[in-house]
């Protein structure tokens, strides 16, 4: 099994950078560059909101080609909704971090996160770029991080380590995001490095597989952002025998990639907008994975039961409701609900004797929903938070 590893330091063959450039009026850090010693082989998922930032389209050409060398990723502006100027000032950020580093443009990964609809201020990122690339450090993936945060309540990380072929091979991931979250992708920034040597062709599918199992089971509020990206670099320092597709090492990697994406996905739905609690919505009983899911995320997404969520109410007339709303053809007489094991409903009728159980269970910071349909084998789980008081102040004041 891979070994988790609390606080990463750095990744061998990668280096990191994070400073102020006065994107952010905060004057907090708000430009990253990640840089690795060689070219990477690269695999990425975007958002599949069909408004895109120009540095999602600049990002996926770049992605096709299987190698990337640099990241070089601003927080406080998304550079979405701007325009063909918006895509020459990624291309300029591109090209701008490839001058400053004597790599190809090409090579270069581009993202933006933050206020949409307000172009880039060229003069500050080039700048920033600049002081970045000085300070280029193996130790400061720290900064990297942090200069990506938008209103993240403080900065996400992850590790693990396994070996392969008798070598020592390093997995960290870092990541951004809080609000505006919602599957394929969740929404975010998120970068996962390894000095695994593994050919691009194996990488890729190995990456969608880990992606399915956490960044596309979380939600918070429904809402899938312009500017997603979920990038994952190998850069084969670590010298292992190279990893195929089917070959040895790839179920050992991508072990270690799932366990480094879901520590991260769950820190996501742990720090949505004022969330103060992170729900698994368990479904079980369905015909299908996909109807499971479609259950699953009806429940998570409903802002009446994460309301209740909230309030720690056993509102099982919510969750039976959500369950109904799924486009899923349920039947009412075999449904069952627990919160964290009390059954609050039992064929289809609430279970009115269990309340004051259920509702000590929702007063922990964490707990699970199972959802059991009794129609078919199938199952899935997903997570999500509630939706309080909070959530709506930081998104009715975000740009003021």
């Amino acid at each position: 099994m891979p070994r988790q590893v609390k606080s990463p330091p750095s990744v061998p063959g990668f280096r990191f950078a994070g400073v102020a450039c006065g994107v952010k009026e905060s004057n907090r850090k708000d430009l990253a560059l990640i840089v690795s010693e060689r070219p990477a082989a690269a695999a990425a998922l975007f958002t599949k909101n069909r408004i895109k930032s120009p540095t999602v389209v600049s990002g996926r050409k770049r992605v096709a080609r299987g190698l990337i060398q640099a990241v070089v990723a601003n927080s406080g502006n998304a550079n979405a909704c701007t325009g063909p100027g918006g895509l020459r000032d990624s291309e300029a950020m591109c090209a701008e971090t490839a001058r400053r580093l004597g790599i190809d443009a090409q090579r270069v990964l581009p993202s933006s996160t933050g206020i949409i609809g307000v172009p880039l201020p060229m003069d500050k990122i080039k700048r920033g770029i600049a002081v970045a690339a000085a300070a280029l450090s193996p130790d400061r993936l720290q900064d990297a991080v942090e200069a990506i945060m938008t209103t993240d309540n403080g900065p996400k990380t992850a590790a693990s380590r396994c070996r392969i072929g008798g070598r020592a091979v390093h997995v960290a991931g870092m990541a951004k995001g809080a609000g505006m979250i919602a599957p394929n992708m969740a929404t975010m920034l998120c970068y996962v490095l390894t000095d695994a040597d593994v050919a691009p062709a194996a990488l890729r599918p190995m990456m969608r597989r880990a992606a399915d199992r956490t960044f596309h089971a979380i939600t918070v509020d429904g809402d899938t952002s312009t500017n997603d990206t979920l990038l994952c670099l190998a850069n084969g320092v670590a010298g292992n025998p190279r990893i195929t597709r089917g070959g040895a090492g790839e179920e050992l990697l991508e072990r270690a990639l799932t366990r480094v994406m879901k520590e991260l996905a769950l820190m996501i739905v742990a720090d949505g907008e004022g969330a103060k609690k992170v729900v698994e919505i368990r479904v079980d009983g369905a015909r299908t994975v996909g109807e499971a899911r479609k259950v699953a995320f009806t429940v998570a997404d409903s802002k009446l039961v994460k309301t209740a969520f909230f309030g720690e109410d056993p509102n099982v007339g919510r969750l039976m409701m959500a369950v109904g709303n799924a486009g899923v053809p349920v039947v009412e007489e075999t449904v069952d609900i627990a919160l964290g094991g009390v059954r609050v409903v039992r064929r289809g009728v609430a279970v009115g004797t269990r309340e004051a159980a259920a509702a000590k269970v929702m007063q922990r910071p964490s707990f699970a929903v199972r959802i059991s349909l009794g129609m078919g084998a199938a199952r899935t789980s997903v997570w999500t938070s509630d939706l309080g008081h909070e959530y709506v102040r930081i998104n009715s004041d975000y740009r003021t």
